[in-house]
């Protein structure tokens, strides 16, 4: 497995992480035992980048996460959130980034956890009834106390992006970013590029649908979060089918499965844009690793472009946009 570098202070990751959400939450039935023996055959495979947040569950992703990696703590990187407020029932109950909820959620995640540090600690999304200084202010606090290593963002503006970095360093930015999600290139890449700011990309073969698996809302399970989602429904459904069959054509000639195609195109973006794909299961983990040795040439490139161009995409990404992007 490679390694590249997010931030100014270059922290050393897999190129490609687990995201773990979808263990516990959002995407249907859960199953521990598998979900931890998928996290130890990450760590067979090279992973040692692990996403995780405490609302998913909500809060017993990180004590799982924090089970799979006890004995093998200083060989991984931890990234965890806070700020997408849950009740212990997972109602959502809004945005909070006030100084005291960041240092309270902090020690919490810790015990969670099982560790006496996160390796990287994100904002999970912007409270815009809280100046940012205030919040990465206290976030850093917990930078000088020892409790965090390194700082991030989730779905932040450029603006944000700047008045943080200016209160402390941030290390890396976590977006959705796929092949069908790239409204983040025009201004959030390019301010994180200057600023030297790596690039997290979440969902990175589009909630699953790149792999071209999903071919009728009834392939995903009655509770499934997708199911809600602009881009899972009606009209959208089916010509966002049609673009993965684009997708699914250009990787049979490459030998490889439409995700490994998405995540080698995300790969090929820079050297500092890290893709987490989520699964819940060994046999989708061996395939998504099998993306760091699928080569694209320039011709490769232009025909995905093609294929998939920005904005072609039907629907929004969630159906409430307004909670994304602050």
């Amino acid at each position: 497995m490679q390694l590249r570098h997010l931030g100014p202070d270059r922290l050393a990751v897999s190129a490609l992480g687990l995201g773990c959400m979808g263990m516990s939450a959002y995407y249907g039935a859960y199953d521990d035992r598998e979900s931890y023996a998928t996290i130890r055959r990450a760590l067979e495979l090279g992973v040692t980048f692990f996403d995780t947040a405490d609302s998913y569950g909500p809060f017993s992703n990180e004590a799982l996460l924090g089970r799979a990696l006890m004995g093998v703590r200083d060989e991984v990187v931890i990234a965890t959130k806070f700020g997408n407020v849950r009740s212990t029932s997972g109602e959502a109950l809004g945005v909070n980034g006030r100084p005291e909820y960041v240092r309270r959620c902090c020690d919490l995640s810790l015990q969670r956890l099982g560790t006496d540090r996160i390796d990287l600690y994100y904002q999970h999304r912007v409270d815009p009834e809280t100046p940012i200084e205030e919040t990465v202010g206290a976030m850093g606090e917990l930078v000088g106390a020892g409790k965090v290593r390194h700082l991030g963002l989730s779905e932040a503006g450029p603006d944000t992006i700047r008045r943080a970095h200016a209160v402390h360093p941030i290390t890396a930015v976590q977006s959705e970013y796929s092949l069908w999600s790239r409204d983040i290139e025009p201004e959030v890449v390019p301010t994180c590029r200057q600023l030297g700011v790596g690039l997290v990309a979440y969902s990175p073969i589009g909630r699953g649908f790149l792999t071209g698996q999903i071919t009728s809302p009834e392939d995903l399970a009655p509770d499934d979060w997708r199911r809600g989602s602009p881009r899972f429904q009606g009209e959208n459904f089916q010509k966002n089918l049609d673009l993965v069959e684009r997708v699914r054509s250009i990787a049979r000639e490459k030998g490889c499965s439409p995700g490994q195609l998405a995540l080698a195109w995300l790969l090929h973006r820079g050297d500092d844009v890290v893709p987490i794909p989520g699964t819940k299961r060994r046999s989708y983990l061996e395939d998504n690793v099998g993306a760091v040795d699928v080569r694209l040439t320039a011709d490769d490139l232009a025909r995905i472009e093609e294929a998939m161009p920005p904005d072609s995409a039907a629907g929004d990404r969630y159906a409430d946009m307004s909670t994304v992007g602050g």
